[in-house]
Order: C-alpha cells, then structure tokens, then sequence
C-alpha cells in the first residue's frame, strides 16, 4: 500500500527566551527527530505519558505548529513549508479533532455554523442552501438529527460535542484525520460509542487515521500498527498484535504492565509500574532518554543514544539491548 503521511527527521522545539537578557536560554524539544510512515486507509496509534510531545506532533503535522527541522509529505508532498494556498490545500486533506469536545467549539455559534463554515470559506458552496445541505449530511453521518444544527454547544453532552467536533473535521472530506486523544475526556460507555463511530466513518470514508492516546486498550481496539513515544522520540513501532504480545522496549513494556487489571485479586508477577516521571524535554538526560527509569540499563545507555532500527517483521526499536531483553536478560 502507498505511505499517505511520511515524516522524516521532524523537530519542534519551542525556544526560551530571557525576558532580562533579551536572547534565547534554551530549546523544549517537544518533538525531536520522529519518522514515520502511515499507510492509506489505516490506523496508526500514537502512545505515550502525557508530555511526551505526542500531540505537538500531531498538530505538527497537519501544520498547526511550525515544524523547527525535518519534513511532511502528504501523498507524495512535501507540505513541511507550505504557505498560502498551499496551507489551504492541505487542509482539505488533512483535518484534526481535538481532545476537548467543549473548548474546541465557539460557545456562541450554532454547532451548525461552526461545521459549514469551512465549506464556504474553501469555496465548495454556492449558496446557504447547499450549504446546508452539505452540513446536515454530515451531521447525519455522525449521528446527530438536522435539529442539532440549530443548538450551541452547552445544550450538547460531551460524546455529542465530540460528534459534532467529528463532524467539522469531515465536512471538508479529507483523507487523513490526526485525532487527538478524541475520547479521553468522555465517560468510557460513551468512548466506546465514538471509537465505533469512528471506525464506521473510516470505513465508509476510507479515511487514514492518526490515532494519539495515552488508554492503551482504545489503542488497541481501533489501531492496525502502534507507536510509542516518549520525551519527544518514538522509541518502539510494530504491527498492533506483535506489539501486544510482546514489547522490546523496557518502556513500552513498563506502559502495558502499567494498565489496570479489572479484578482486585489479581495481582502481576514482577514490576507492575513505571518507575519515576517523565524528564523535562527541556533538559534531557545524555544519552538514552529513558536510562534513569530503566531496570535493563548499563554505562553503554548513558552516554550513547541508541537510534531505532529494524528489529523483526514490520518492528522498530530504540534500545541497545533489545535482543537481551527478546530472549529474557
């Protein structure tokens, strides 16, 4: 299958600047260096602890925030410096849906509005009637009656307002839709209704999904490939199944043993959690980022980087021990 969205050597790093010195004192390298590749008409899950720059990255890509270095294609594209009409185009082909169905809508436009305006100010109307026309189809597609485009958003509940947040981000009939963290504000009965929905439109729509979450059972649900980020770099990609059954990286496997298990007599043999918190992006450790938590790491992860490399069928992995960890060391 043909790669839709290819990132190469992407960086966004968020200067800091001295308001005394008047220069700038550091980089927050929020995204620092990602590849990768998603195929049309499929689910890629991004996953991670917050802060790990997996929404930066995703509203990155579809160039809500500047990329620093690296570059974006879409379907063959590069859009990484894209201006004017540029942008315009890829906004017709690349859509995001926010985590926050509540502060992502305008309180005091109709949710009906909000949906067909972009229809008007990218030209694909001619009059308010097919405007209308368009939006209430949409609309239906999500599951909302033409009656809701009349409402605002605080008559909505939560997993409507993330319907209608759905719904903008489709009307304009993109290819790729970058949803961000789409359910993690919703009680989980309605969560499951979104991921259905969602994976009905894809369906019907043949849309390619960006999927960021930090629930790894919705991830694993919805997507078709994972991968993990952590402080700004993916460290471990592969196929959802292989993934699952059995991760390389010591944080991807400190991730899955961290998942509740539903049964309070139950308890996990061995580590169950991850150890300490997240490094500040603004001053990373040298060499591994992840070597303070890690139980596998040597004098070799403290000072050297290790970058990710094909391990097995469809796998990447950034850890110098990957095959010592694979065979039980």
């Amino acid at each position: 299958m043909t790669a839709l969205l290819e990132v190469e050597g992407l960086r966004t790093w968020f200067p800091i600047r001295s308001p005394l010195l008047r220069r700038t004192v550091g980089q927050v390298r929020a995204v620092d260096g990602v590849d990768l590749k998603l195929e049309a008409g499929r689910t890629l899950g991004l996953v991670g602890e917050s802060g790990c720059g997996k929404s930066t990255l995703g509203r990155t890509v579809v160039r809500l925030i500047e990329p620093s270095a690296g570059s974006i294609r879409l379907d063959g594209k590069d859009v990484t410096r894209a201006r004017g009409r540029e942008v315009m185009a890829l906004r017709r082909r690349a859509q995001i849906v926010f985590q926050d169905p509540y502060a992502s809508l305008n309180p005091r436009i109709r949710v009906g509005d909000a949906v067909g305006e972009a229809l008007t100010i990218h030209g694909l109307v001619r009059s308010r009637a097919e405007r209308l026309e368009r939006t209430a189809a949409i609309f239906a597609k999500v599951g909302l009656g033409e009656d809701a485009m009349a409402r605002y958003p605080h008559e909505f509940s939560g997993g409507q307002r993330q319907r209608v947040g759905i719904a903008r981000a489709l009307v304009l009939e993109p290819e790729l839709l970058v949803a961000d963290e789409p359910v993690s504000a919703l009680d989980v009965s309605v969560q499951a209704q979104v991921i259905n929905l969602m994976q009905d439109l894809q369906r019907d729509l043949r849309l390619t999904y960006l999927f960021i979450a930090h629930d790894l059972s919705v991830v694993r649900h919805i997507a078709d490939e994972v991968a993990v980020m952590y402080l700004g770099r993916i460290v471990e990609s592969a196929p959802k199944a292989t993934l699952f059954a059995g991760p390389l990286h010591p944080y991807t496997r400190g991730l899955l043993k961290s998942v509740p298990i539903p049964d309070p007599t139950r308890r996990r043999a061995g580590e169950t959690h991850l150890k300490g918190s997240l490094p500040s992006p603004l001053n990373p450790p040298s060499g591994c980022a992840f070597h303070p938590r890690c139980p596998h790491a040597t004098e070799l992860c403290t000072r050297e980087r290790p970058e990710r490399r094909p391990f097995d069928a469809g796998r990447t992995v950034a850890c110098h021990h990957a095959e010592a960890i694979e065979s039980g060391g």
